[in-house]
């Protein structure tokens, strides 16, 4: 069974840091892309962040490059979200997904999600 469980979220000063993480069981997880993305309150969920197992290479969005960095732990079947600067726009519920092997910034190219876990970024 697919299971992605996301935790490390919490509530944290503008300017602070958080890591997400987001634990992998139940496949392959050299053979998937794990992908973050988020939904604030009244907004449509987008993507944020994804990292490829074909050659580790990672995406972001325009609105978190510079301040957050995705990376993965094989031996943990763990991929996590160091999110730093952060600031008020960036609270939101957040979400693990995955795919086949290759990133896609689709919501609906991945097919198993995390339950998620809430980000609130204080002013």
């Amino acid at each position: 069974e697919v299971q992605l469980q996301a935790s490390g979220g919490g509530l944290v000063q503008a300017g602070g840091s958080l890591r997400l993480s987001c634990a992998a069981s139940g496949f392959n997880f050299d053979d998937y892309a794990i992908a973050w993305f988020r939904q604030a309150p009244g907004k449509e969920r987008e993507g944020v962040a994804c990292i490829s197992a074909s050659d580790g290479s990672t995406y972001y969005a325009d609105s978190v490059k510079g301040r957050f960095t995705i990376s993965s732990d094989n031996a943990k079947n763990t991929v996590y979200l160091q999110m730093n600067t952060l600031k008020p726009e960036d609270t939101a519920l957040y979400y693990c997904a995955e795919r086949w092997v290759y990133c896609s910034q689709a919501e609906g190219a991945f097919t198993s999600w995390g339950q998620g876990t809430l980000v609130t970024v204080s002013s």
